[in-house]
């Protein structure tokens, strides 16, 4: 799935100096230019230099006199260039080139519209240069190369071409983000993306995604915006992941060009799991495989089920509002309740699923039957310790709700797709 994003060629057509040809007796070719897809690797050829001196041969009426001599004038200098003269929506990845043949290269200049220069060098003797600082997007270049035929003689040319406007660039955001120092051994990472991607490999290519334990990743698409990795298993506690994402030029597709790269490491930290059965009415939470706790918990109602299946804490609130109207209640509802605060609340999904202290009213009823909009209620102290020493990626597993399982993307629902289907 990818898109080339082009433009029609431009032809050009440069004359040199017939009158040579008539007082000499000698034939000057002279080459044409055309123009290649701008965005691509195209290349623009043109003569620069050309030198008239030649000396006639001496001859007679009746015969060529054997000692008569002549001289040609040097092969004009040809120039090839990438990107061409005038090219537009030029990929700002694109390493600028300049080519001679039949002379060198004697300086070569690449500067922007602001009149901030690029770096480059030359190579081959001075046949050829080629930049190495990156070019900017939505930029006016000028490219001015000066040559030197095999006579001595210069030349000047200069041309101009634009990179990528601003409306083909696409930029990413990664979760987790640079400011999360540590993060549970549940947390996928994902990127999501400002524009469509239609080419998914390019995108996977251009991602690394290394675990100092050795494990080993895939990716998954939830959409053509929305793409997140993770391993067969949860992260191993205490180790780290590397991100390293070139995707600064590459093509998503449709024209649209990626804008940044991005580095980062995220550090797992304990493995923490909590549990909670909704036939039991019960939690209970272990840290690297030890049981720390457990606690009478109340989940949703059967008019209200919390979604079963594996979810992660998503951010945390120690004080927070409920509004009853996100989730359809209006006013005379018998469900309905005016909006509250509630205490010490872990997200773990978009549809308004947490875990919290339970009002006044439910908390008699903990460990007895489920009262909740589908949240997970706890006493205050079991509410606050999930509070104070769990965090975003750490895992909750709920159980027995009777109800579907939580869809992946409401919220860090990952782990409910099988391996086999996740790679595919």
């Amino acid at each position: 799935m990818s898109s080339v994003f082009s433009r029609p060629p431009r032809g050009r057509l440069s004359l040199r100096l017939a009158a040579l040809a008539a007082a000499t007796g000698l034939i000057v070719t002279v080459g044409g230019c055309s123009a290649g897809n701008p965005v691509a690797t195209g290349s623009s050829t043109r003569p620069v230099s050309s030198s008239p001196s030649a000396t006639a041969a001496a001859s007679t009426p009746s015969a060529p006199t054997p000692t008569a001599t002549s001289s040609s004038a040097p092969a004009p200098v040809t120039v090839a260039t990438n990107p061409t003269a005038d090219a537009v929506e030029v990929n700002p990845v694109t390493p600028v080139t300049v080519k001679a043949a039949h002379g060198t290269l004697a300086d070569v200049s690449l500067t922007a519209a602001d009149g901030t220069p690029v770096k480059g060098a030359t190579s081959g003797a001075g046949a050829a240069w080629s930049s190495s600082g990156r070019l900017a997007f939505d930029t006016a270049y000028t490219l001015a190369y000066t040559t030197k035929d095999t006579a001595g003689a210069t030349r000047t040319q200069t041309q101009q071409f634009t990179t990528v406007a601003a409306q083909n660039e696409a930029d990413a955001i990664v979760y987790p983000s640079a400011e999360m120092k540590t993060v549970g051994v549940g947390q996928p990472i994902q990127f999501r993306f400002s524009e469509p991607v239609l080419n998914r490999d390019a995108v996977e290519k251009a991602i690394a995604i290394t675990s100092s334990a050795g494990q080993k990743g895939d990716f998954h698409w939830y959409s053509n915006q929305v793409v997140r990795f993770r391993a067969p298993q949860y992260w191993k506690a205490h180790s780290t992941l590397t991100i390293d994402a070139k995707l600064f030029g590459v093509d998503l597709g449709n024209g649209q060009i990626g804008n940044q790269d991005y580095h980062q490491t995220i550090r797992i930290g304990d493995e923490k799991i909590a549990v909670a059965d909704s036939a039991t009415h019960r939690m209970t939470i272990s840290v690297n495989g030890k049981q720390v706790g457990g606690y009478a918990v109340s989940l949703g109602d059967e008019e209200w089920p919390s979604t079963y299946g594996t979810k992660v804490i998503m951010d945390q609130h120690v004080t927070t509002k409920f509004n009853a109207g996100t989730i359809g209640l209006k006013p005379g509802d018998p469900k309905y309740y005016p909006p509250l605060t509630v205490h010490y609340a872990s997200r773990i999904s978009n549809g308004g699923e947490f875990i919290h202290q339970a009002l006044p009213s439910a908390q008699p009823l903990l460990g007895l039957i489920n009262v909740s909009h589908g949240c997970i209620g706890m006493s205050p102290t079991g509410a606050k310790w999930v509070y104070d020493n769990m965090t975003a990626g750490d895992v909750v597993i709920i159980k027995n709700t009777g109800y579907g399982p939580m869809e992946p993307t409401d919220g860090f629902g990952d782990w409910n797709v099988p391996w086999s289907a996740w790679a595919n």
